[in-house]
């Protein structure tokens, strides 16, 4: 057991120094971080991690980053695939899909979200019918973030609908590149297309990638959800590569020395939390740039964002003291992600305070980007006009911002549900959203 964060960071230092080789292809690289329980040291050590707190695990991603190493593979597999079947999966399914993920072979997204289904979640209506030793699936999920590179799917599905709508729900490891999954983008105000929408039309998924039991997806889900809310909330984050997991991006043979850089802020799409942590200090050296870190409503807003910061770093610092006592706060993920919809909502504002005239020009290329760059001879415009435009995101995904008040009002604070007939009537009985 080590002792603590200097002894964790101590022995990765001597790890990097055995390992770093900026001459491996990503691939390999990705083969030794994942293997050595580095890339994800906040998964249990059966499922390749090394059962350290989140806090530990984000100061490791921190520190091989500052080493000069590539950081672990990033995106959904990571922040949710593998917690949930290190959670809820046996052995045999850690080591077929939990592995692929540490080691960067293989990207994930997740199939939750449908047209008729996004914040009643429950209230899905993607089928699944047994056929031997699979299962058919059939239907329409939409949001799907990184869906157009993904090699799995984190898919949930009605596998019984004559049960209540919460109980007849099963979560599957579905194979995204196999006929009967078609993924079309969603392009969005940014100029990016993050999301995707993806119909099923007879895909087929195998019976032993059911994780967590059959019709016990929901409880499989809510797993999912939590890791999902606390990864996007505030609290701090761990470094992303700038090379993309899996094999569709085509980064797994290139030069990993060749994306070895500092972190920081840029243009890049990314998830909320991402984008605004290097907020801060960027708004403050552009208010000193432009003069108005005199204006002392600059500067409170500039320690408001701080505070908001530093508030959810405190708060994961909290939650780590509380789980090593063998205790819980009730809430903490969904108080998490409502934080980081008032941070972006705050760099919106303030960002595009600071910018100016230049806060109406955005670029929805990388062509038209460098263009821009040049016109105005301030590249960090892009990032300003990216996080404002993305703003609107993160108080939707991953649970809207009522939702997350809903269930901390029923859920930590004891107030009563709404009166509905969910838990009595079946799917089937139930009235269907549009």
């Amino acid at each position: 057991m080590l002792c603590g964060m200097s002894d964790l960071l101590a022995e990765l230092d001597t790890w990097l120094d055995a390992n770093w080789d900026p001459e491996l292809t990503v691939a390999e690289w990705w083969q030794r971080l994942g293997t050595s329980g580095w890339a994800a040291p906040a998964l249990p050590t059966n499922a390749y991690g090394k059962g350290v707190s989140r806090n530990e695990a984000i100061a490791v991603g921190q520190r091989i980053v500052k080493r000069g190493a590539v950081a672990a593979p990033g995106g959904l597999g990571m922040l949710l695939a593998a917690p949930t079947i290190a959670v809820h999966g046996t052995q045999e399914q850690i080591d077929e899909y939990v592995l692929p993920i540490v080691t960067g072979q293989q990207a994930w997204c997740q199939l939750f979200s449908e047209p008729g289904a996004g914040s009643d979640l429950a209230g899905l209506g993607c089928k699944a019918i047994k056929d031997g030793e699979e299962w058919i699936v059939n239907g329409q999920k939409v949001w799907t973030s990184g869906g157009q590179i993904a090699d799995m799917g984190m898919l949930i599905a009605r596998t019984n609908p004559d049960v209540p709508k919460h109980q007849g729900i099963t979560w599957f490891a579905c194979e995204m590149r196999q006929p009967g999954v078609e993924i079309r983008p969603l392009k969005e105000m940014t100029g990016r297309a993050l999301f995707n929408e993806v119909f099923l039309s007879d895909a087929r998924v195998r019976d032993d990638a059911t994780i967590g039991g059959l019709h016990n997806g929901w409880a499989v889900a809510n797993t999912t959800l939590i890791f999902e809310r606390s990864g996007l909330g505030a609290g701090g984050h761990s470094a992303a590569a700038a090379c993309s997991a899996g094999t569709i991006a085509g980064d797994l043979p290139k030069r990993v020395g060749d994306f070895a850089r500092p972190s920081g802020p840029s243009g890049g799409g990314g998830g909320g939390g991402a984008m605004a942590s290097g907020a801060v200090q960027l708004f403050t050296q552009m208010a000193t740039e432009n003069g108005m870190i005199t204006d002392r409503s600059v500067r409170q807003d500039l320690v408001k964002l701080h505070t908001l910061h530093e508030v959810g770093r405190m708060l994961a610092m909290r939650l780590k003291a509380e789980k090593q006592a063998g205790r819980d706060i009730p809430g903490a993920p969904n108080i998490s992600k409502l934080s980081m919809s008032e941070i972006m909502r705050q760099s919106r504002d303030l960002g595009l305070r600071l910018a100016g005239a230049g806060g109406m020009l955005h670029a929805y290329n990388s062509a038209d980007r460098k263009a821009l760059d040049e016109a105005t001879g301030k590249p960090v415009l892009a990032f300003v006009t990216e996080m404002a435009l993305f703003a609107q995101g993160p108080p939707i995904y991953g649970g809207t911002d009522q939702v997350q008040r809903n269930i901390l009002g029923e859920r930590a604070l004891g107030l009563p549900k709404e009166p509905n007939e969910d838990r009595v009537k079946t799917w089937a009985q139930l009235p269907k959203n549009g």
